[in-house]
Formats: C-alpha cells, sequence, structure tokens
C-alpha cells in the first residue's frame, strides 16, 4: 500500500468587469498604478499571512487575512477574497485543522490568482 500526494488545483475567479470599472474610471495609467499597486500588496501579503500562521500570531493572521480580501476585492479576484476572509474568520476560532487548511488554500488560490492577471495580458476593455 502506497501513500498518495494529492496537488489540489483549483480555478479561480477574476471579475474581469470590476477590472474595466477602474480602467474606466481611471484611464489606462491610473489603473496600472493602481492595479500594480495592489498586486505588489498582495504578493506582500501572501508572504506574510502564511508566516504569521506558521508563527502562531494568529491575531496578525486576521489583520493580514482582512486586509488581503479588501485588496484583492479592489482589483475582481473573487476567490482570493473569499478565501481570505474564510482565513480572518478562522484565525481568532478553535478549528486549527480548518484554519490550517484555509491558510494553506490561501497560499494556493494567492499565487493562482496572480499568475492569472499577469497572464491576462492587455487591459481589459
Amino acid at each position: 500500500m502506497g501513500v498518495t500526494a494529492l496537488q489540489p488545483i483549483e480555478n479561480v475567479r477574476l471579475d474581469r468587469d470590476q477590472l474595466q470599472v477602474l480602467y474606466r474610471q481611471l484611464g489606462p495609467v491610473g489603473a496600472d498604478k493602481v492595479l500594480n499597486h495592489a498586486l505588489e500588496e498582495l504578493a506582500s501579503l501572501l508572504v506574510e499571512v502564511p508566516a504569521d500562521y506558521r508563527a502562531g500570531r494568529f491575531d496578525r493572521v486576521q489583520a493580514g487575512a482582512r486586509a488581503l480580501a479588501a485588496v484583492a476585492q479592489q482589483v475582481g479576484m473573487i476567490t482570493l477574497a473569499r478565501v481570505a476572509r474564510d482565513a480572518a474568520a478562522l484565525a481568532l476560532g478553535y478549528d486549527g485543522a480548518a484554519f490550517g487548511a484555509v491558510v494553506a488554500r490561501l497560499e494556493r488560490i494567492g499565487d493562482r490568482s496572480l499568475v492569472a492577471v499577469w497572464d491576462m495580458g492587455d487591459p481589459p476593455g
């Protein structure tokens, strides 16, 4: 009998309409600046939140996950925002197994979401 390592892969949802709103309201240059800043912030939070989890700083996980959810929502990363809200909700709770699973999922979804935005190429229009 062997052990099978599972590699969960999920699709991520991007709200292209939200990105279109940013480009309409701010123009290409302004929207690019907002999007680039958001991606930098998300990348930073996607490092900090799991590190805080591993260090047992659950109050910081909650704050970081809330910030992550807000930024992800702003740029149309629907799946990432939802998973970050789940992590924030579990951060100060008592379900350690669920919390660990959601933080791991946050890392996977976060990486895939950043790649999905970069892979979009040209701004939505």
